[in-house]
């Protein structure tokens, strides 16, 4: 007893001793009140978090065998604290002690023993997993890269040292006579097969050195777990609790500095923050994503810029920014006056001066603007971190205060500033699609007719890119032909801002932003329609932060409604092997993945292949982030990915639903053919445009020879 309390107390001081580090650390955070409102204002979303997501592992159990495993470990923690119960009584109280019911009744014994069997399985598929993983095998194919392998081998040896070190002292208490839970806690029982015979004072001994071992291997792992990236047993499940709801996609956070949003009329750069120039700048919750985050390299193997060679990796940027906030931290915590007596070396070892984002920073700049903000690391982080806000405000503050950007990226900017779309063409020229349509077009002139149905936002691509003028004038004849009123705003529609806002120039995003509330609010705008993702996430989730509230749909959901409806009827048949591309925006950001699927299923003649990676795993175009607008001079290009995978379906079309996607991958296809790597008729086309060819029942001309 003496000598277990001893190491309880030792233990509980030096874990005492960190805990109480780290909250000082995430206290020392930027306020984001919002994630506490979050959850007063919706608790039962709260609870259905933690039952869904902490308890039962939905996110990782979208990866099958690692998933169970994780499960089956995870509960062993859970169940297996009643043995510790057990084990902390008998410490206090002697070998012969027991709790009734929870230590006598049998269906608990058979349970422990079978979660801690299932809890060896999983260390073993664990193992198997590291060991096919293994970064110097795989390199940057491993989704291990850049973790830190040794310390979780430490931790699975741990949590094997906690199952054998049970089935150790309750096999002797069976070898006893005393195990109370008899055969139902069946693997103990057989346990202590080899050891009876013993002499009663051998056995005594034997277990109080197993209770000792059991006892003592927890509390070196609960000094393992707070300095390690095993913390996460602990904090994922506040992690989860203060997630963005639904998740951290979708709409982009706005600029707060202080907990309150950024007011650019009355900002200070010297007083408020602009993004984050420096780890002291990150929220609390930042600093907890920072710490939850468990190495899994889930995040880094679906990642876009990382599969083609680019130096982005989500996890190391989290582990960069944790490691670099770890290093910081006793000078962020210390006062002023205990700062002035750090010695040079001291501040050196501490990181302070070491700039967050630079060449020799902690964030490399190729890190920051590889990310196409495509979503496949919040997707699948198994503990909600929101890496996208964090590279966001990272870049806000290198555009807004720094003026350090991609140089291409300055035009784009010029452009949505004097002329209100990233190519800088006159706001006339977004009409000149009418001309082509062999019917009339409703034009806003200052309010919308009292029978519009829907607003059609046409978007700087759909009116001014040739290729995605297509999806424009096909979707308009559709929903001419199903009979739906719809206008557009023609001259007096200006970009959304989502190139600006995703680049990190959030004041442009307030400019274009507030001048398009103004003008839908003035015509009386109420249901819009979208052909481009980015600016129906931007018009659904973005403008009502800015005092823009409207019901937004994208044309795939509005299309595939009408043919429900029988509103519209594909009857001619297109014999073609079609793969399509899900739009991250569309996709991941916004759930809409089923309505494209289902057009293209009522297209008689249309046999659909699916890509390897597809709906929530599916692989960028590598457009998104305002990447659309910078050269991509590192390693494989994204969209030339992505077509060497459809090219796998063998396509007759590419089909997508977005109009920078279908520029991407028009290019790489383009680029394959001159390759001679891409049959000559392969085309990539948006979906509207396959629905309007059967609809209207006309054979498109065959490609001459």
């Amino acid at each position: 007893m003496i000598i277990g309390l001893a190491g309880i107390v030792v233990t509980l001081a030096l874990a005492g001793r960190r805990i109480q580090f780290l909250t000082k650390l995430f206290r020392s955070g930027q306020p984001d009140p919002e994630r506490t409102l979050q959850v007063r204002r919706e608790p039962k979303a709260a609870v259905e978090g933690q039952a869904v997501e902490v308890l039962g592992q939905k996110k990782l159990l979208k990866w099958t065998v690692a998933g169970a495993a994780h499960f089956a470990v995870m509960w062993a923690f859970f169940l297996l604290a009643t043995v510790y119960l057990e084990a902390g009584v008998q410490l206090i109280f002697g070998l012969e002690a027991h709790i009734p019911f929870i230590q006598t009744w049998g269906p608990i014994g058979f349970v422990q023993d079978t979660i801690a069997l299932a809890c060896l399985l999983g260390l073993a598929t664990f193992a198997a997993i590291r060991i096919k993983q293994s970064p110097k095998k795989l390199g940057r194919k491993s989704r291990f890269k850049g973790s830190h392998t040794g310390g979780a081998w430490v931790i699975l040896f741990m949590i094997f040292n906690v199952i054998w070190t049970m089935f150790f002292f309750r096999g002797i208490e069976a070898a006893r006579d005393e195990l109370t839970y008899g055969k139902a806690a069946y693997a103990s029982w057989l346990s202590g097969r080899p050891f009876t015979g013993l002499s009663d004072g051998t056995l005594n001994w034997l277990e109080s050195v197993g209770l000792l071992l059991h006892i003592g291997v927890a509390l070196v792992f609960l000094v393992i777990v707070v300095n390690s990236k095993h913390l996460h047993i602990f904090i994922a499940p506040l992690n989860v609790m203060f997630k963005r709801r639904p998740d951290g996609l979708g709409a982009a956070q706005p600029m707060m500095s202080k907990g309150k949003p950024l007011d650019f009329e009355e900002a200070d750069p010297d007083e408020d923050t602009f993004g984050r120039g420096k780890i002291e700048d990150f929220t609390w919750k930042g600093y907890l994503d920072m710490a939850t985050c468990t190495e899994c390299g889930r995040c880094q193997s679906q990642c876009p810029a990382w599969n083609t060679g680019k130096p982005l990796s989500p996890k190391m940027l989290v582990l960069e920014l944790r490691d670099h906030a770890f290093a910081k931290a006793p000078y962020m915590l210390a006062s002023e006056e205990e700062k002035e007596k750090f010695t040079d070396e001291q501040k050196l070892a501490m990181q302070v001066d070491k700039e967050l984002v630079g060449d020799d920073g902690v964030i490399h700049p190729d890190v920051l603007w590889s990310c196409t903000n495509c979503g496949a690391c919040v997707e699948q982080c198994p503990v909600d971190i929101e890496h996208i806000d964090h590279i966001l405000d990272m870049r806000r503050f290198q555009v807004m205060i720094e003026s350090s950007f991609p140089s291409e990226a300055g035009v784009m900017l010029k452009n949505l500033e004097n002329k209100g779309n990233p190519w800088g063409m006159s706001e006339m020229k977004r009409l000149e699609w009418i001309e082509e349509l062999d019917f009339e077009v409703e034009v806003v002139d200052e309010k919308l007719p009292e029978d519009t149905e829907y607003l059609f936002w046409v978007g700087c691509a759909g009116a001014l890119e040739d290729r995605a003028k297509k999806t424009t004038k096909a979707t308009a004849e559709l929903l001419h032909i199903a009979g739906v009123k719809f206008a557009v705003l023609g001259p007096m529609e200006a970009c959304t801002g989502d190139p600006a806002r995703r680049l990190g120039m959030e004041f442009v995003f307030q400019m274009l932003g507030q001048q398009n509330v103004e003008t839908l609010n003035e015509a009386g705008a109420k249901k819009i329609v979208a052909t481009c993702p980015h600016c129906f996430n931007t018009l659904a989730n973005e403008y009502p932060q800015i005092g823009g509230n409207y019901e937004v749909v994208h044309h795939t959901q509005l299309l595939a409604h009408l043919v429900e409806e029988g509103k519209l009827t594909p009857i001619n048949p297109i014999e073609e092997n079609i793969t399509y591309h899900d739009p991250c925006f569309l996709g991941r950001h916004n759930k809409v993945y089923k309505q494209p699927r289902d057009i293209m299923a009522t297209v008689p003649g249309v046999k659909t292949q699916e890509m390897h990676r597809h709906k929530d795993r599916g692989f960028c175009c590598g457009a998104g982030g305002a990447r659309m607008w910078m050269e991509e001079r590192i390693g494989k290009r994204i969209n030339t990915e992505r077509v060497d995978e459809a090219l796998e379906t063998n396509p007759d079309t590419v089909s997508t639903a977005c109009p920078f996607c279908l520029v991407m991958l028009g290019d790489a296809i383009n680029e394959k053919k001159n390759e001679g790597a891409a049959k000559e008729t392969l085309e990539v086309v948006d979906v509207s445009q396959l629905l309007i060819r059967s609809v209207k029942g006309e054979k498109e001309p065959a490609p001459a020879e």
